[in-house]
């Protein structure tokens, strides 16, 4: 065969590849190449593209960190779009190997983080050594934490409280300070005679969702898997107190179960609650209720009786993430530490502004945590609230976390209809392990 024809049969598969093959290496290549620019010229322009949701809350904060990191890095744009269908779009392109389309930064919720970061180890970058970890509150960082590494910088606070209505309470004869740091069962006993003398029920939540099972079962160190990973329900004292407690406080009175999470905020803004325990987030569905102004108070969340637990829980949060697929990694989480991992300035600006409660130790120091807050009544709640968050156990969602979830409040909701706690939890135990056998 004459060299000519070889040379041109080369540069044809040269071709063919180069347009219809090697679309991976094509984008590792260019990202390489993106990442030697930006480090051999520092002022280089650089775009990021940052994917998170809510407009008001984070999509605002990471503008906000954008604007302090770009003093020090004038030449980085930084694209931050509101993506309400986070979760599905990675999955899907995760799934199909697609990488491209994704971006730089990512906001994932805390319950979900473990399960991404297992189903796809190779998407995501760790960040030891390239974020500073070690001022977050240590619940936050454990959920983002995958074989000794970490791959979550966290960012919201989920921290709970007991939001009270102190107006409320008061006429039942009570004081705020009677609901700070008790058992479940003495809430549900206060509750009766708030129920009895005001009308009014003591509690809200929305029906059938397992938002007071999962508060109560993180207060006590444990969740739905044991420390090996293994569906750990119907035997797991925690859970069947849980389901239990739940049960004692809808038979009680205390707790009025709203249809849908609408009608839930409805019940603290109109007063058919004298109270709801929730995640911090919640603030921002509570203040906008003018006529309340003044009225509520913040203290901790109870503790069961009978199981070894804290007045301290978290309910919702979320972290942010750099995917692999970045042409700028370094820079991403170098943003990533010099404002959520780095920024009191950051912190003082976004939470008058939404409410948005870091678990970044640091700015618990802040004039601005300390400053009363005129809708609780003077109280400085921020800054109750980070010392809340500095006590919270730590636990392991896991892969599954979302199917133990909606198994177990599918299994209170049964208990709630008459059906034994042991029956109930032993087919939301099977339900589970099937799922993760298929």
């Amino acid at each position: 065969m004459k060299k000519g024809f070889v040379f041109g049969l080369v540069l044809v598969f040269g071709v063919v590849l180069l347009t219809t093959g090697c679309t991976k290496k094509d984008e590792a290549v260019a990202s390489v190449a993106a990442s030697a620019t930006a480090a051999a010229d520092p002022n280089a322009p650089v775009t990021l593209t940052v994917w998170c949701w809510d407009p008001n809350f984070n999509v605002y904060a990471m503008n906000e960190a954008v604007k302090i990191y770009q003093r020090e890095k004038p030449n980085v744009t930084v694209n931050v779009l509101d993506i309400t269908d986070i979760e599905q779009k990675i999955t899907t392109a995760l799934s199909a190997g697609e990488t491209s389309d994704l971006p730089d930064i990512i906001l994932n919720q805390d319950n979900s983080i473990q399960r991404f970061v297992q189903t796809y180890p190779d998407a995501y970058l760790p960040l030891n050594g390239k974020v500073d970890l070690s001022q977050f509150a240590e619940f936050k960082l454990d959920v983002g934490v995958y074989e000794g590494k970490n791959y979550g910088v966290p960012f919201d606070n989920g921290a709970t409280a007991t939001f009270l209505r102190r107006d409320i309470v008061e006429q039942a004869g009570f004081q705020v300070s009677d609901f700070n740091d008790i058992t479940w069962d003495r809430f549900i006993e206060l509750g009766k005679v708030v129920k009895e003398k005001t009308g009014v029920a003591m509690v809200s939540t929305v029906a059938g969702s397992s938002d007071f099972i999962m508060l109560m079962l993180q207060s006590a160190g444990k969740w739905f898997f044991d420390d090996q990973g293994k569906v750990f329900i119907k035997d797991n004292p925690a859970v069947v107190e849980a389901v239990k407690t739940y049960k004692a406080l809808v038979d009680s009175g205390a707790l009025l179960q709203a249809a849908d999470w609408n009608a839930y905020i409805a019940t603290l803004n109109n007063g058919t609650s004298a109270s709801t325990i929730q995640g911090c987030w919640i603030i921002g569905s509570i203040t906008p209720a003018d006529d309340q102004a003044g009225k509520w108070a913040v203290v901790s969340t109870p503790r069961f009786a009978s199981v070894e637990s804290v007045n301290y829980s978290s309910q919702g949060g979320s972290g942010w993430m750099v995917f692999s697929s970045s042409k700028y990694p370094d820079i991403a989480m170098d943003l990533l530490n010099k404002t959520f991992a780095g920024s009191t300035e950051l912190y003082e600006t976004i939470l008058p502004s939404s409410g948005a409660i870091g678990t970044w130790l640091p700015a618990a120091d802040s004039p601005v945590y300390s400053e009363p807050h005129p809708f609780f009544g003077g109280q400085a709640i921020y800054e109750d609230l980070v010392g809340y968050a500095s006590k919270v156990p730590r636990v392991k969602y896991g892969v599954y976390n979302y199917e133990a979830r909606d198994a177990v409040g599918r299994a209170a909701a049964a208990v709630l209809q008459g059906a034994s706690i042991e029956t109930a939890l032993d087919e939301a135990q099977k339900y589970v392990e099937f799922q993760i056998a298929e």
